[in-house]
């Protein structure tokens, strides 16, 4: 476990952690972190066929359940001193404003996820928020100020899965204040790397345009569509800083039913992230912009102040650095697709 732990209750290499939505990209490098940790047991659960899982962890107990529904939930966390509820639907912008009733439907997880933690007596309980239960009122311009947590409220969220996510962290705030269940709160900002999806939908903007630049030179139509005009700011968070975030505040007793930024701080345009792809592609592509596609706020990026003063840390890999790791395994799923070979969506 990280070595800035501050909680009293230690958790014990034997004790059983459970990791929900574990067959898709950040609980899946979840569960592969806690097993490389030393832990022995580890339960993880997604709805996915374990054929589809994005990762499969050797030693780990896999199962697969709808956690949409509570009796699910009790069998999931059955024994558990931890649970770490990654599991939602959701996607890239493409899949988030194109399917908001999808995205609201996830509170089902989370209410059924807690109450069954609750009644079985789990220590600690983690949720997987994000950036866009932040009011969108304040992410109108790409120069847009860093977020700081307190921008959550006044609230208005971004439609659908940023209300869910809202209403998700009131359920943690209230279990800790009325039952005293130890839970903790992440508010990840654009999350990516390898293991995570790279077409069909769902992808989010560091993947998709890799995606779109190996495809461009394969081809040799060296063009790139990008969705809006390309001026979007975000900043964009490498998977490896994200769990070991997840780890360093769901152990931290100041921070318990505290929502928190989880992610960089590193601002950059969609158009400097296509401009970055195509250097390390080695590859110049002519550009036409789709101002009909969902493109999501104008810009978002996470105000650091509040994890540098109670971890005195933050993410911290540039995106440069992420971004080459991220392109070089989708080229080898891209090439291993195009050679009939299993790829991690298949």
């Amino acid at each position: 476990m990280s070595e800035n732990r501050m909680a009293k209750d230690v958790l014990k290499k034997d004790d059983l952690i459970v990791i929900t939505g574990a067959g898709g990209f950040i609980a899946g490098a979840l569960t592969r972190y806690f097993h490389d940790q030393g832990f022995t047991r580890i339960r993880a659960v997604d709805k996915k066929p374990l054929p589809k899982w994005y990762q499969r962890v050797e030693g780990v107990e896999s199962l697969c359940m709808d956690l949409s529904e509570y009796a699910n939930c009790v069998r999931a966390v059955e024994g558990a001193v931890e649970v770490y509820n990654l599991a939602a639907d959701m996607g890239g912008m493409g899949f988030i404003e194109r399917f908001r009733v999808e995205c609201l439907r996830s509170i089902l997880i989370n209410t059924h996820m807690i109450e069954a933690a609750y009644r079985a007596g789990v220590e600690r309980y983690f949720f997987s928020s994000s950036a866009c239960a932040y009011n969108v009122t304040l992410q109108q311009d790409p120069n847009v100020r860093a977020l700081k947590e307190s921008d959550a409220y006044p609230a208005m969220a971004e439609r659908g899965y940023g209300w869910e996510k809202l209403m998700s962290e009131m359920f943690c705030q209230e279990y800790w204040a009325e039952r005293q269940l130890k839970t903790a709160i992440a508010r990840f900002h654009n999350v990516y790397g390898p293991f995570g999806t790279w077409d069909g939908g769902r992808e989010k903007a560091p993947a998709a345009i890799c995606r779109k630049v190996i495809e461009a030179k394969d081809t040799g139509k060296h063009e790139i569509v990008i969705w809006g005009d390309g001026n979007q700011t975000r900043s964009f968070m490498y998977i490896d800083d994200c769990v070991k975030g997840i780890d360093m505040i769901m152990h931290c007793d100041a921070l318990i039913a505290t929502p928190i930024n989880l992610g960089s701080s590193e601002l950059i345009s969609i158009n400097t992230l296509v401009s970055l792809a195509e250097e390390i592609g080695g590859v110049k592509l002519e550009r036409h912009y789709d101002l009909n596609a969902p493109r999501g706020v104008a810009g978002r990026n996470s105000d650091n102040t509040f994890i540098l003063q109670v971890l005195g840390w933050e993410p911290k890999t540039p995106i440069r650095e992420g971004l080459a790791k991220t392109y070089a395994w989708i080229e080898q799923q891209y090439f291993a697709r195009k050679a009939g070979k299993h790829t991690v969506r298949d």
